[in-house]
């Protein structure tokens, strides 16, 4: 394009953009007359506002009651669990604990089985630690003692409470973790 082509277009397009922006201002008295019309008719509705109800504080009486989660009451409450001549669980409260007793018993896998000097040990795995078992020996959170091991599983004593809150036994068992073979 040729320079006075170009000029002449930019001069074009500039009249016109003038043009356009005259052309608005006289509509903008037109629409400052509506809108003050609209305000001179508009008549806002406001609800009264309701009044406040009067406050009656309330002593708060619940600070000199035993607090129900308190660790005493627990310790309370333990203490005459294990004094009842009953009670399975007086045993297990003056005995030390063994290391499979801090895992649940579904974390424990048994991965296998061995005889040693005649003595059927089983094999566990707990967070990728392999351990030994035999019977007698305690596992599990439950208070889970071993009372036999075969070649497929370990069958162990748990201790629980029933639906109404008595202690009772139970039977559990692990079964043998066969692992997947891997494809080479």
């Amino acid at each position: 394009m040729n320079v006075n082509l170009r000029h002449a277009l930019t001069l074009t397009l500039a009249c016109v953009a003038t043009l356009a922006l005259t052309g608005c201002t006289d509509s903008h008295e037109e629409l400052q007359a509506w809108m003050d019309e609209q305000r001179r008719d508009a008549k806002p509705r406001v609800s009264p506002l309701v009044p406040p109800r009067k406050f009656d504080p309330q002593p708060y009486l619940a600070s000199t009651a035993i607090d129900p989660f308190s660790l005493q009451k627990l310790q309370v409450a333990i203490k005459q669990e294990t004094r009842q001549s009953s009670s399975l669980l007086s045993p297990e409260m003056n005995r030390r604990r063994e290391p499979l007793e801090a895992f649940p018993l579904d974390s424990l896998s048994m991965v296998g089985s061995l005889v040693r000097s005649g003595r059927t040990y089983g094999l566990l795995r707990a967070d990728n630690l392999l351990y030994q078992v035999k019977v007698g020996d305690y596992m599990g959170q439950n208070y889970g003692r071993v009372t036999r091991i075969t070649e497929t599983e370990i069958a162990l004593r748990e201790i629980v409470q029933d639906a109404i809150g008595e202690w009772i036994e139970r039977t559990s068992t692990l079964a043998l973790q066969e692992r997947a073979q891997e494809k080479r």
